[in-house]
């Protein structure tokens, strides 16, 4: 089965304009969980000063005792890490930098320091028996510095892991990949940090991140982000339409015959009713503007 972990309420939230109450932002969750999504990234530890968007991450933590699904916080920092090991998480993900900078631009720090408080935040977060992933930001290039050379990711990629990560995975942070470029480069750092397991998070920026994704299945990764609406997106990336879609990738994947476990025409309807909160005419994925495929018995049916 490939995995599918829900990015929608962190990533596809962050950058948005409208604000979602905590209350809001659990049931979103829940709905998703409703529609067989087993690993979801519920918050962020991010400054609720600087993001406002994911402010509430302790109550929505709380607030989804007990759950169907691994629950995953995101971690930036010393003072969120605090805060992540204070609620009842399943997993944390941290970030990393291929570059300086995107990350000087983001975080205010050249990627060299950045880098270096993700391994200790990772080696925090193992002793207390956490899971642990790690996330390599601009793994396929810098929107200031242009195209990241593979051995400067597999380098890091193998520090991460020797501080103890689970899990790898590489983010196209811009949407700048293509599907050559993702086989070469997880080919690679299979190579260099076989015993991680990889994921792949993708932004469909130049519309490339659903072949991108085929591409990542085929180098032997084992999961894929994805956000429900396809909403997010960087905001250093101009132009960008938000991350790969949960129900578009689900839905592409099923008619591939590929188990995911995930009922996709379920996060549609999602997606439609997160685009009404967020003040948006419809969301930026396809599948619930066109009928079902394969069409009913007589004919195909009118879109939904």
């Amino acid at each position: 089965m490939i995995g599918i972990v829900e990015v929608g309420p962190r990533d596809g939230l962050q950058s948005e304009t409208a604000v979602l109450t905590p209350e809001r932002r659990v049931e979103l969750i829940r709905r998703l969980a409703a529609c067989g999504l087993k690993r979801i990234e519920t918050v962020s530890f991010a400054d609720p000063g600087r993001v406002p968007q994911m402010a509430g991450a302790e109550e929505i933590s709380a607030a989804l005792t007990p759950r169907s699904f691994s629950a995953i916080g995101l971690v930036l920092n010393g003072r969120g890490m605090d805060r992540a090991l204070d609620c009842d998480l399943d997993e944390v993900n941290v970030v990393a930098y291929a570059s300086d900078g995107y990350a000087l631009k983001n975080t205010g720090a050249e990627a060299v320091r950045r880098n270096s408080e993700a391994a200790a935040l990772i080696e925090r977060a193992r002793a207390t028996g956490l899971r642990v992933s790690a996330t390599i930001a601009v793994a396929f290039g810098d929107p200031i510095e242009g195209v990241v050379e593979v051995g400067t990711v597999t380098d890091l990629a193998s520090r991460l892991a020797a501080a103890g990560c689970h899990e790898i995975a590489l983010g196209d942070t811009i949407g700048v990949a293509n599907p050559v470029a993702v086989e070469r480069l997880f080919t690679a750092v299979a190579e260099a940090v076989p015993d991680c397991t990889r994921r792949a998070h993708f932004h469909n920026t130049r519309n490339t991140g659903y072949a991108n994704a085929v591409a990542a299945l085929r180098s032997g990764v084992e999961s894929l982000d994805a956000a429900v609406g396809g909403f997010g997106g960087s905001p250093f990336a101009p132009g960008a339409g938000g991350n790969v879609a949960t129900e578009d990738l689900t839905a592409m994947l099923a008619a591939m015959g590929e188990d995911t476990g995930v009922d996709h025409d379920g996060v549609a309807e999602v997606g439609g009713w997160l685009a009404g909160l967020l003040g948006c005419e419809r969301p930026h994925s396809m599948l619930g503007r066109v009928p079902p495929w394969p069409p009913t018995r007589g004919g195909s049916t009118p879109p939904r």
